[in-house]
C-alpha cells in the first residue's frame, strides 16, 4: 500500500510541475480570466461571507442543536406525511432570502438531523429558487409573465425533483424509514415556539441585512425597506439579544456588553459590515463561555463553516476563471468567450434551452444578480425559453454549490440532483418558449 501512496504523491508533483511549466503567462485571455476569478473571489468575500454565510452558519447551528430531532422527523423525516414535508420544503424560499451557497449549511443541518432525502432536496432547491425578492424583481424587470413562470416553475421543480430523488434512492430511504421507526426520542427540552423565536430572529437579520438596493428610479415599499434596512436589522438584533437572555439563559450583562461593542463600532465607523463582525464575534465568545448546549451551538456552527467554506472558495475561483465575474455593473470575461454563450442560448430551440440550463447550473449567481445578467443576455438575443431555463437552474445551483453538496450527499446523489435540475429546466424552457 505504501508504494501506491508514493505513486499518488509523484503524480501530484508531476501535475503541479507541468501546470507551472506551461503556465500561459503573457496570454491576454488567460490573464483576464485569472483576474476575473480573483475579482469574483474578492467580491464574494466582501459582500457575501459576513452578511450571508456567517448568519447562515449560526442558523444551521440552531437547527442542529436546538431544534429537536423529533421536530425534524415530524415534518421532514422519512416517515413524515409527504404532503406536509414537501409543502413546507417547497415554499421555504419565501421565508429564506438566500442564494445557492447560503442555503447549504441549512440543508446540511436538516439532512444530518434525519430529514428524508426528498424533502431535504426540495428544501435545498426551493430556498434560493423562490426567493420572494428575486421573484418581484423578475416580474418588474423581465415582465409579469416571466415572474409568474418562475414562481410556478420553482415550486413544481422542488416537489418533482425531491420526489424523483426519493424514488431513485428508495432503497436507502426505506432503510432510513425503518431506522427512524426505532428511534426513541427524548422529551423536548423547550417549547418549539421558543426555538422558533431564536431561529426567526436570525432569519430576519439575514433577510434585511442583505436587502438589495432597488433601481435608482424605483420608489415604494422596497426602497423604503432598503433605506431603513439597518434600523430594521437592529430591531431583530434586539429580539435576538432577548432570545439569548430569556431562552438560552445567557447572562444579561454579557449580551449588553456585546450590544455596546456593536453600537460603538456602528457610531465610530458607520460601517455595517464591521458591526456585524463584532456582533458575530461577541455572540461566539459569550456562547463558548457556556459549557452546555450554547457552547455546542457555536461549535456546531464552526463545524459547518469548516465543512463548507473551503469548497465554496475553490468553487468561486474556478467559476470566475471559466465564466467570468459579473457584479455591481462590473463584467470581466472568463476563459469561455461571452460570444460563445450568447450564440449558444439564442432562440428557443431544445439545444439553446439545454445550454442555458448548463450555464445556469455552473455559473455562480448571488441573490438577485441573475435578473440584470439575464436582462443583458436577452437584449443580446437570448430567447425567453432559455431565459426561464437559466432562471430555474441558476439560482439553485452553482459550481461551488455542487462541490459542497457532494460532501454532504456523495458523488452519485449530487450528479443525479444536478441532472434532474438541468433536465427539468430544459423542459420548462422549451414549453415556455412555445407559449
Amino acid at each position: 500500500m505504501e508504494w501506491k501512496n508514493e505513486i499518488r504523491i509523484l503524480a501530484w508533483i508531476l501535475v503541479i510541475f507541468t501546470a507551472a511549466y506551461f503556465l500561459p503567462l503573457g496570454n491576454e485571455s488567460f490573464e483576464v480570466s485569472l483576474f476575473a476569478s480573483l475579482d469574483l473571489l474578492k467580491w464574494y468575500a466582501q459582500e457575501h461571507v459576513v452578511l450571508c454565510l456567517l448568519p447562515a452558519f449560526f442558523i444551521a447551528g440552531v437547527i442542529s442543536i436546538f431544534v429537536s430531532q423529533g421536530a425534524v422527523l415530524k415534518y421532514f423525516g422519512a416517515n413524515a406525511k409527504k404532503w406536509v414535508s414537501y409543502t413546507i420544503a417547497s415554499v421555504s424560499g419565501t421565508i429564506l432570502a438566500v442564494c445557492s451557497c447560503t442555503i447549504l449549511p441549512l440543508f446540511s443541518s436538516i439532512h444530518k438531523r434525519g430529514a428524508g432525502l426528498g424533502p431535504a432536496v426540495a428544501f435545498l432547491y426551493s430556498g434560493p429558487a423562490i426567493n420572494i425578492l428575486a421573484i418581484i424583481l423578475t416580474a418588474r424587470i423581465l415582465g409579469f409573465e416571466m415572474g409568474v413562470a418562475r414562481v410556478i416553475g420553482a415550486v413544481v421543480f422542488s416537489v418533482v425533483i425531491g420526489l424523483f430523488m426519493a424514488l431513485i434512492f428508495r432503497k436507502e430511504e426505506k432503510s432510513k424509514a425503518q431506522e427512524q421507526m426505532k428511534i426513541v426520542l427524548p422529551p423536548e427540552q423547550r417549547p418549539l415556539w421558543k426555538t422558533s423565536f431564536l431561529f426567526f430572529a436570525f432569519v430576519f437579520i439575514l433577510i434585511f441585512a442583505n436587502w438589495a438596493k432597488p433601481e435608482s428610479n424605483e420608489v415604494g415599499i422596497w426602497f423604503q425597506i432598503w433605506n431603513y434596512k439597518w434600523y430594521i436589522t437592529s430591531f431583530f438584533a434586539i429580539l435576538l439579544g432577548y432570545a439569548l437572555i430569556q431562552i438560552l439563559n445567557v447572562k444579561w450583562w454579557l449580551v449588553l456588553l456585546v450590544a455596546l461593542g456593536v453600537s460603538i463600532t456602528a457610531i465610530l465607523t458607520a460601517n455595517p459590515m464591521l458591526s456585524v463582525i463584532v456582533a458575530i464575534t461577541g455572540v461566539s465568545i459569550i456562547t463558548l463561555m457556556d459549557f452546555g448546549e450554547n457552547r455546542e451551538w457555536t461549535l456546531s456552527s464552526w463545524d459547518f463553516a469548516k465543512q463548507i467554506m473551503p469548497m465554496l472558495a475553490f468553487g468561486v475561483v474556478i467559476a470566475g476563471f471559466l465564466l467570468g465575474s459579473t457584479h455591481d455593473n462590473t463584467s470581466i470575461p472568463g476563459i469561455v468567450p461571452n460570444e460563445w454563450i450568447t450564440n449558444l442560448v439564442g432562440g428557443n430551440s431544445l439545444l439553446s434551452n439545454f445550454y442555458a440550463s448548463i450555464l445556469g447550473a455552473f455559473m455562480y449567481f448571488a441573490t438577485l444578480t441573475e435578473v440584470p445578467i439575464l436582462q443583458g443576455l436577452i437584449s443580446a438575443g437570448m430567447g425567453k425559453g432559455p431565459a426561464l431555463a437559466l432562471l430555474l437552474a441558476g439560482p439553485s445551483l452553482s459550481l461551488p454549490n455542487m462541490l459542497v453538496i457532494r460532501n454532504v450527499l456523495g458523488t452519485v446523489k449530487t450528479l443525479v440532483y444536478v441532472a434532474l435540475v438541468v433536465v427539468m429546466a430544459t423542459i420548462s424552457g422549451v414549453l415556455f418558449g412555445l407559449i
